[in-house]
C-alpha cells in the first residue's frame, strides 16, 4: 500500500474547537526554547506570552479535509497514515464519557478516505498526552495513565470498527527515552533519578499498548495492530572491536520497546543493564501475562538517516538537529538539518528488523525536510526530494524483491507540509504540495501540487516499477524480472 503520513498535532489546527482540550503537544513553541520543552527540561504547561505555537493553527486540516484527502486521492494514494488528538476526544483525558464531536470529525475524514478507496492507518497516540493528566498525575510516569489510555483506545476501535483495519498503538516509542516531555509528558523535578522516572513511563506505555491490542482483537479480529519505532541501523565508525560493541549497544536500546511489544517479554540485556543501573521495573500483577499473550502483527518505523557511533570519546563529536545523537558519516552527505542521507540504510535497517522479528514491515515515515522555494504561482521544483525518494525507493524494492522482506506498505512523512515536530518550522518541508504558510504562522494556506506531486502519483500507478534502474546483483544463470506486480 502506498500512501502518505501525518500526525494530528502537526497539521490539523483548530486546537481549541468543538470541546478540544489541551494536550502537550500545543504547548511547545517555536524558537529557542522549543527543544528544552520537548525534553522536559523547561516546564511550560500552557500558553505564554512572547511565544507562537505552531501546533494552535498548524495547516487547518480540521476545516480542509476534504480539499486534502482529495488531493492525496489523486496521487494515488491506497493507505492515509494519521493520528487521533487524543484531547479532542477525551479533553482532560480522565472523563468517563468521549467528546462526540471529536469523534464525528474522525468518522468524516475516515469516511472521505474510504470515498476514494484510501485505507486510514490511524496511530492512536502520536506523542499527545492531554495536559490535565500532565499537571495531575504527571503523563506517563503515573500507572494511571493506563486506563486512561485504554478507554480512549477502546473507544476508537468501538466507533470504527467498520472503518479502520490497521492501529498503531503509539508514535516512535522510544522517543520518551530522548525527548520525554513530548513523548510522555515527562517534565523532570529536581534530584529525582531521571533513568527511573524514564523507565517507568516506558513499562506503563508497554502495558497500555498490549492491553490495547488485547482489546482490540476481541472487538475485532480482522483488526491488525502494529508497534512504532524511530529505527536506523547505527554502523560502527571503525573495526576496533569497540566501535562494533558501542553499535550493537546502540541497536539493542531501539530494540527493546520492540523486542517486549513484539516477543512479549524484556530482553535479557535490558534486564542486565537495568539490574546495574539499579532501576526497577514496576511490575503489577498480571503484566507479564498480559505482554506475552498479546504481541503486535507487523512492526512499522521510521526512517530517515543512519547513525555512526565510536567507543573513543576524542571522537564522539555529535551533530545536531536530531533526537538521536550521531557521528557524522564521511561517506553519506546530509540535508540541510544535518541529517545523514542513506537510501542503502533503508534496506540495512528493514532486513534488520525483519531478521529479528520474522513479522510484517510497514515503513510509516520516510522523507526529506528541506528549503522548498516556489515560484510565483505556489508551484515548487523539489528535484532534491524527487532524487532523495527514489534513491530510498529503490533500496526498499531491493529488500523486498531480492531479500524476501515482507512489506505490508510505505507512507512517506509529512505528504503535505505540516509543522516539524523537532523545530517547529514550517519551513522544513516535507510534503508533495505546498502550504502557503510560514515560521511565523503567516500565509493563506493555499494548497499548491509541488513536481514530486506528480512524480509520487506516477510510482503509485506502476507500483515502483517506474523507478527505473533497480539495483540488481549479478545473479549468475537466474533470470530476474521485475513486473509491475512484483516490484512491491
Amino acid at each position: 500500500m502506498w500512501g502518505g503520513a501525518t500526525a494530528a498535532n502537526q497539521f490539523e489546527g483548530a486546537y481549541n474547537a468543538d470541546g478540544r482540550g489541551l494536550a502537550n503537544v500545543d504547548v511547545c513553541p517555536h524558537g529557542s526554547d522549543r527543544w528544552d520543552v520537548v525534553a522536559g527540561k523547561k516546564k511550560m504547561y500552557n500558553f505564554e506570552e512572547g511565544y507562537y505555537y505552531p501546533a494552535q493553527e498548524g495547516i487547518d486540516f480540521y476545516n480542509n479535509y476534504k480539499e486534502d484527502i482529495k488531493l492525496f486521492a489523486e496521487m494515488g494514494f491506497k493507505v492515509f497514515r494519521m493520528s487521533i488528538g487524543w484531547t479532542r476526544i477525551f479533553p482532560k483525558g480522565d472523563e468517563l464519557e468521549p467528546n462526540e464531536a471529536g469523534l464525528k470529525f474522525y468518522e468524516n475524514v475516515f469516511d472521505e478516505c474510504l470515498k476514494y478507496g484510501i485505507e486510514p492507518l490511524v496511530t492512536i497516540v502520536h506523542f499527545d498526552v492531554p495536559m490535565h493528566l500532565v499537571e495531575t498525575i504527571g503523563g506517563w510516569r503515573s500507572r494511571e495513565m493506563v486506563g486512561h489510555y485504554v478507554r480512549f483506545a477502546e473507544t476508537l476501535f468501538k466507533r470504527f470498527k467498520d472503518k479502520v483495519k490497521y492501529w498503531l498503538t503509539f508514535n516512535e516509542i522510544n522517543m520518551l527515552m530522548h525527548l520525554p516531555f513530548i513523548g510522555a509528558g515527562i517534565c523532570f523535578e529536581e534530584g529525582e533519578n531521571k533513568e527511573q522516572v524514564k523507565f517507568n513511563a516506558a513499562h506503563h506505555e508497554l502495558v497500555a499498548s498490549a492491553m490495547a491490542t488485547k482489546i482490540a482483537h476481541e472487538i475485532n479480529p480482522d483488526f491488525m495492530i502494529g508497534c512504532m519505532l524511530a529505527a536506523a541501523k547505527t554502523y560502527a565508525n571503525t573495526c576496533h572491536p569497540k566501535d562494533v560493541w558501542q553499535s550493537m549497544e546502540k541497536d539493542s536500546e531501539d530494540f527493546f520497546f520492540i523486542d517486549v511489544q513484539s516477543r512479549g517479554a524484556y530482553p535479557r540485556f535490558a534486564l542486565k543493564e537495568l539490574e546495574r543501573k539499579g532501576i526497577s521495573i514496576p511490575w503489577a500483577d498480571g503484566d507479564k501475562d498480559l505482554l506475552k499473550e498479546n504481541t503486535v502483527d507487523f512492526i512499522s518505523f521510521s526512517y530517515y538517516s543512519s547513525r555512526l557511533t565510536s567507543a573513543d570519546p576524542e571522537v564522539n563529536q555529535h551533530t545536531s538537529g536530531n533526537a538521536f545523537a550521531t557521528l557524522k558519516n564521511p561517506h553519506l552527505e546530509a540535508s540541510e538539518w544535518g541529517w545523514q542521507i542513506d537510501p542503502l540504510g533503508l534496506r540495512i535497517t528493514m532486513n534488520m528488523l525483519y531478521d529479528r522479528y520474522q513479522k510484517p514491515l510497514f515503513i510509516v515515515e520516510n522523507g526529506l525536510g528541506a528549503v522548498d522555494t516556489p515560484d510565483e504561482n505556489g508551484y515548487v521544483e523539489d528535484d532534491y526530494r524527487i532524487e532523495y525518494l527514489q534513491a530510498h525507493l529503490k533500496h526498499m524494492i531491493d529488500a523486498v524483491v531480492l531479500d524476501g522482506v515482507e512489506l505490508l506498505g510505505y507512507t512517506s512523512w509529512g505528504c503535505i507540509d505540516l509543522v516539524s515536530a523537532g523545530t517547529g518550522e514550517m519551513k522544513k518541508r516535507y510534503g508533495y504540495i505546498y502550504v502557503d504558510r510560514d515560521n511565523e504562522g503567516k500565509g493563506t494556506l493555499k494548497r499548491t501540487p509541488k513536481k514530486s506531486f506528480y512524480w509520487y502519483k506516477k510510482v503509485i500507478e506502476t507500483n515502483g516499477a517506474v523507478l527505473d534502474k533497480i539495483s540488481l546483483p549479478e545473479l549468475g544463470d537466474v533470470d530476474v524480472k521485475v513486473t509491475e506486480q512484483q516490484a512491491v
